[in-house]
């Protein structure tokens, strides 16, 4: 088990290289062609998430370290599966990928950030030390710069970085599943305490983030198709960042952090395919007006 935990940050470095690979510097140029969807989106995704999340927090009261893992959800970016998801249901799937791109370069700064506030707010009794500045340049350079080599591969050998895609992701897939092996037997005894106590949390800031996701970007007259893609980035987290950040020996250590992360997984898949079915089959009715089609 402590081989598989030492390689949960190669991991990680592994999924964010792959999400590299399908960048370039374009997909950040392009929040110049979406400046009111990028800015409702990140705004959410930065502010209004996370403090929604502090809410069910404190209305539900699950155990501290189950809190943390909830804040470190609500913190951690969209990321390929919202991508998917928004492709099915008729999304803007270049703007997703470019609110992944920015969110991913901001949860630098921000992840850390709410992570800290969280152990200290909920975990201080036990202690906890959070992600302190050495910790913090380590989320760095598991986050940017396998994003940046990833880049730079596809921007350099288009080929290379074509052909690596699926066995990165395949090998990605493969460890991840080990380690949350790991983390099940290291909690066994607990995990359905566990998930009973934060199963409706999950649930609810899951539903909750697919509706802001949607509306918020609908009430500030951003067209149909990128309120789609902000609803898949939004209300998709990337839960493998939560779940390797939480479980990482050199990180956060604890596999009870790790468990609202996993839940969610579980919820987020139904959860946002009957929204994907509701929003298409509202396309079906509804016709965007000129000003809302034409302002992103």
């Amino acid at each position: 088990m402590q081989v598989i935990s030492t390689l949960l940050p190669i991991a990680l470095g592994i999924v964010m290289l792959g999400l590299g690979l399908s960048l370039t510097v374009a997909d950040f140029k392009r929040v110049a062609v979406y400046p009111r969807a990028t800015l409702v989106a990140l705004l959410c995704q930065v502010l209004l998430l996370p403090a929604a999340c502090f809410g069910l927090i404190l209305l539900f009261d699950p155990p501290p370290a189950l809190a943390v893992g909830m804040m470190l959800l609500a913190a951690s970016p969209g990321g390929s599966t919202a991508n998917l998801f928004s492709h099915l249901f008729g999304g803007d799937v270049a703007l997703n990928v470019t609110l992944t791109a920015v969110n991913s370069v901001l949860a630098v700064v921000t992840l850390p950030l709410v992570v800290n506030f969280s152990l200290d707010y909920f975990m201080s009794a036990e202690g906890a030390v959070g992600l302190q500045f050495d910790k913090s340049l380590q989320v760095f350079a598991i986050i940017l710069i396998p994003v940046a080599l990833g880049m730079f591969l596809r921007h350099r050998y288009p080929g290379f970085a074509d052909r690596m895609a699926k066995p990165v992701r395949i090998t990605s897939i493969v460890v991840l599943v080990l380690a949350l092996a790991a983390a099940v037997f290291q909690e066994f005894e607990h995990i359905g305490e566990y998930i009973v106590a934060i199963g409706a949390v999950t649930l609810l800031f899951n539903v909750l983030s697919l509706a802001v996701g949607y509306w918020a970007p609908r009430l500030t007259r951003v067209g149909r198709e990128q309120s789609i893609a902000t609803c898949m980035e939004i209300g998709i987290h990337n839960g493998t960042l939560a779940i390797a950040i939480a479980l990482s020996p050199t990180l956060l250590n604890d596999s009870r952090m790790a468990v609202p992360a996993l839940t969610y997984g579980l919820w987020m898949f139904l959860t946002a395919t009957a929204a994907g079915f509701l929003l298409r089959r509202g396309s079906r009715d509804e016709t965007d007006s000129p000003s809302a089609t034409a302002v992103s």
